[in-house]
């Protein structure tokens, strides 16, 4: 019952926000993460991330929310967290509980936009604290990404 009421909790919160604001989409290779986020601009944002080269039952979304730190032309520094969910793990165990959570992380990043040309383009550099649900392990992750902002061309004067 509390993981029900952390994730409608989570969701209240995000819901007091336009989420229909500019997307990003992006991979990070080595992690096997592709991202969505939505409007990386603003002070408060939302990160999910799915993994890839995985087995249905070991699936795992993450919801994480993020605070600008310091945003300016070339480079965003952020700060955030959340969970990761498993919400096929119903695959592996009938006992499992709907929405598995799997653990908890913390994510420590910058956004570099290297290209003058297209600042659309970023290269996304992160550490990411991560701790099992149970609290009984946990891993000190770092990704490495490269994402692409949607969204109109700015008109130059």
């Amino acid at each position: 019952m509390k993981k029900i009421f952390v994730l409608l909790l989570l969701f209240a919160a995000l819901g007091n926000h336009q989420l229909q604001a500019q997307a990003s989409v992006g991979y990070y290779p080595w992690s096997n993460l592709v991202t969505v986020s939505t409007g990386t601009h603003r002070a408060i944002w939302l990160d999910t991330r799915v993994q890839t080269n995985s087995l249905f039952s070991s699936l795992s979304i993450d919801l994480l929310p993020m605070i600008n730190l310091k945003r300016g032309e070339i480079v965003q520094w952020y700060i955030g967290g959340g969970l990761r969910l498993n919400p096929l793990y119903r695959i592996a165990d009938s006992r499992a509980d709907l929405i598995t959570i799997d653990g908890y992380s913390v994510n420590f990043g910058a956004r570099i936009s290297p290209l003058r040309q297209n600042r659309r383009i970023q290269l996304a550099l992160e550490l990411n604290p991560y701790v099992k649900d149970s609290f009984d392990s946990g891993v000190l992750k770092s990704h490495f990404g490269v994402v692409y902002i949607f969204g109109k061309k700015k008109e130059q004067d």
